[in-house]
């Protein structure tokens, strides 16, 4: 009889330790272990268990005592698991330790958001920057690669041994790649500004949706545009800017930007790496701020992103409040959602409910604030009158012998180009 034989690899099976600090209480650990086994499954890993451990006092070797620690990797070996990921940042020191320890694999939340970005970036930007943090990430881990090779036969005091000369080199390697990756992104920095410039002087108002990792981006895109944009029930499904145009019934266009999600404890050299990518957001005309009802972590995951955008310099930024996914969250909790935030609109991209109701909004946001003008735009500056078409909305239009009278309404930005043309102070409506 022929046997069939499964060539699927085996999923790699993990137990999650999460920290209770005096500073980090208990429901906010459970809270974030519950995210890490997210981010675990995110990466296709095997969440064999997931514990909390109760720290007191940091130690040097291990973060925890031994005795805790032998905890620990016995119940990893009970589980069979195949690593061990701490919800705390490890030391090079700790790490190597563990994995003596141990016999497995074992690293943090940061190493782990590090490998889920490696594996979804798609493009060339994504992928240098992801490479960025991953060498950023290993370079003070090197030294504990090497510390056997370090007392092999040849290393006397005063020279240097073959493990020694080794990790220099490889340092050496690394560091000169960190810099060419680094003038890579400048090179795809200016691309984008020379992109954004290009959208600007076609003066098209700009909105970049923001939010928690999975919360409905992608997929608040594809609704609002018909686009087509990567929309999956993972984290981090988005790496790249993706801009689509939005045509109001006013014949008004804006640009709408998907952009990467937000996490907790986002390793800070990937919001660095990624600062490029998140430059779409503090050059917006308008954040849409996108967060999930149906997460008991609403509150919190709000929180980080509002933080995250100070980071980048969009705290400052006008901003749409959106709750998505209330067709599967608890009635109470939305009540209570638009109780706290009153000027913010319930949705569901799913469903299609309160999506004509964020497109007015929308566009009343990004017209806020308009001037009304008369203006005589002679017939060889034609080229305006689309641009107040697409920008503004017309009031009155008619033609005289020499030019075309309009009376509108128009954003502040294009009243510099406008004025020349106008006709003293426009009749109050």
């Amino acid at each position: 009889m022929n046997e069939t034989h499964d060539n699927i690899p085996k999923a790699e099976r993990a137990l999650l330790v999460g920290i209770e600090l005096d500073a980090v209480k208990k429901e906010e650990a459970l809270s974030l272990l519950r995210e890490l086994a997210g981010l675990a499954k995110t990466l296709g890993l095997d969440v064999a268990e997931s514990i909390s451990v109760k720290l007191r006092e940091k130690t040097a070797a291990l973060l925890v005592g031994t005795g805790k620690a032998d905890e620990i990797v016995a119940i990893a070996k009970a589980e069979d698991a195949d690593s061990i990921i701490f919800d705390y940042p490890l030391t090079p020191s700790q790490q190597r330790n563990w994995e003596k320890l141990s016999g497995k694999k074992v690293y943090d939340r940061s190493e782990l958001i590090i490998k889920i970005f490696s594996s979804r970036a798609l493009t060339k930007e994504a992928s240098l920057q992801v490479e960025l943090a991953q060498l950023e990430f290993a370079l003070p881990r090197l030294a504990h690669s090497y510390e056997d090779l370090s007392r092999q036969r040849g290393g006397r005091y005063g020279t240097k041994g073959s493990g020694e000369q080794k990790l220099e080199l490889d340092r050496r390697t690394i560091e000169r790649r960190i810099h060419e990756i680094k003038e890579e992104l400048k090179d795809v920095r200016k691309s984008r500004d020379v992109q954004r410039r290009r959208r600007e002087r076609i003066e098209l108002p700009r909105a970049a949706i923001v939010g928690y990792t999975n919360a409905g981006k992608s997929s608040l895109l594809n609704a609002l545009t018909a686009a087509n944009v990567l929309a999956e029930d993972k984290l981090f499904a988005t790496l790249d800017p993706t801009s689509r145009r939005i045509r109001f019934p006013h014949e008004r266009e804006v640009i709408v930007t998907d952009t990467v999600g937000f996490v907790r404890n986002l390793p800070h050299n990937l919001v660095e790496a990624f600062k490029a990518t998140l430059e779409e957001a503090s050059a917006s005309d308008l954040l849409i701020h996108v967060a999930d009802a149906a997460d008991p972590e609403v509150e919190v995951h709000m929180a980080t992103t509002e933080k995250v955008l100070d980071e980048i310099g969009a705290g400052a930024v006008p901003r749409i409040l959106v709750l998505n996914k209330v067709d599967i969250a608890e009635p109470g909790a939305v009540e209570q959602w638009r109780r706290l935030h009153p000027d913010s609109l319930a949705i569901s991209v799913k469903t299609t409910f309160g999506l004509d109701a964020l497109a007015v909004q929308i566009e009343a946001r990004l017209t806020a604030g308009m001037k009304e003008m008369e203006l005589a735009i002679p017939f060889a500056e034609y080229s305006l009158i689309p641009l107040i078409h697409r920008e503004g909305t017309v009031l009155e239009e008619r033609t005289e012998d020499d030019c075309t009278v309009i009376r509108c309404k128009v954003p502040q930005r294009i009243v510099p180009k406008l004025e020349p043309y106008a006709r003293g102070e426009a009749p109050k409506a």
